[in-house]
């Protein structure tokens, strides 16, 4: 019951997610942002995809059912530092990699201790759902597969970045 709930909320949270940042695309297309890594979407999106089914499926045939309350409270502490990251972006956040040229960089906390908080939410987030519910071999694979998309991505953002 726990963890349906769970992954409910969670599904739930990346469509607000998805919206928001369909939203902001839209109005920053027509702003002229440049979009950068395209190539490599797709791929984000199938990774995310195999996330959520193979949560499920390691859950319904090789778990114990049980579940971690100190990592659910952790995933609402990553949650509300995406929250965070989220505001402070505004219009500019996004799920694509999306630059509108002449606009200055964000250098508000987060941004002003690291340079891409919200990867490093999403790598917490793909380890510590998992992990909340004992489901070690998702939480193992889809970390080492979220690392190496990750490091495509944020070439390609940095690309994105060094624009003026």
């Amino acid at each position: 019951m726990i963890f349906s709930l769970f992954i409910t909320l969670i599904v739930l949270v990346r469509f607000a997610e998805l919206a928001y940042a369909a939203r902001n695309e839209k109005i920053l297309r027509k702003k002229g942002a440049v979009e950068f890594g395209r190539e490599h979407y797709p791929l984000m999106i199938v990774l995310h995809t195999a996330f959520f089914c193979a949560m499920i499926l390691e859950y319904l045939f090789l778990s114990d059912k049980s579940f971690s309350m100190p990592l659910i409270l952790l995933f609402f502490i990553l949650l509300l530092f995406k929250f965070r990251i989220i505001y402070v972006l505004g219009p500019y956040w996004n799920t694509k990699i999306l630059r509108l040229p002449g606009t200055p960089l964000v250098t508000r906390f987060p941004y002003n201790i690291i340079k891409h908080p919200n990867y490093l939410i999403v790598v917490c987030e793909i380890a510590v759902i998992p992990l909340a519910f004992h489901l070690y071999y998702t939480a193992a694979i889809f970390t080492i597969l979220n690392l190496f998309v990750l490091y495509i991505r944020i070439k390609a953002e940095n690309k994105a970045l060094s624009i003026q």
